[in-house]
């Protein structure tokens, strides 16, 4: 898809407040109602824009407790990769996964609600994923920085504008 700079302006709006209705989206990029319901479900259609979700505090949920995870493969084949990746996938505490180039193998973000509960949740489920050879964990002291919206204005090859401020609310 084609995005000129009111479809970035749309998804940086939307990135910093999911809930905006069509009227205040418009007004924020500075288009009437309709041609802006028409962008935003293009955007939609289009796969630009993949869902709507809250953003929910982990620690106020109960799984405060954040590890990242290093895993190293014993082996790569193509059976075994799809295999760890299926298997990974189903493991809901794992709540962001990358596959790297070089070592370790892949990077987990792993939720749980203390200490035991991810000891438990390593050694019973992480531990023997199809072709793990190491596991290496550390835990996260604290997020300095956490579901930044994407800066579009580098995609546009206009630069960084500065952050706007959450509203709270």
């Amino acid at each position: 898809m084609r995005m000129d700079a009111i479809d970035r302006h749309i998804l940086a709006e939307l990135q910093i407040e999911g809930r905006l209705t069509v009227a205040e989206l418009a007004e924020r990029v500075r288009l009437s109602a309709a041609p802006c319901h028409r962008r935003l479900r293009e955007l939609e259609r289009t796969g630009a824009i993949k869902g709507y979700r809250a953003v929910v505090d982990p620690t106020v949920v109960g799984l405060g407790f954040e590890v990242l995870v290093s895993v190293t493969m014993d082996r790569e084949d193509a059976a075994t990769i799809i295999a760890f990746e299926a298997a990974l996938a189903a493991v809901p505490a794992v709540q962001h996964a990358e596959r790297l180039f070089g070592d370790p193998d892949y990077l987990l973000r792993v939720a749980a609600a203390d200490l035991g509960g991810y000891a438990a949740l390593r050694d019973e489920t992480l531990s023997a994923l199809p072709g793990v050879q190491r596991l290496t964990s550390t835990i996260v002291m604290k997020r300095v920085v956490d579901n930044r919206p994407l800066p579009l204005d580098l995609a546009s090859g206009r630069g960084p504008r500065p952050a706007r401020p959450r509203r709270s609310r």
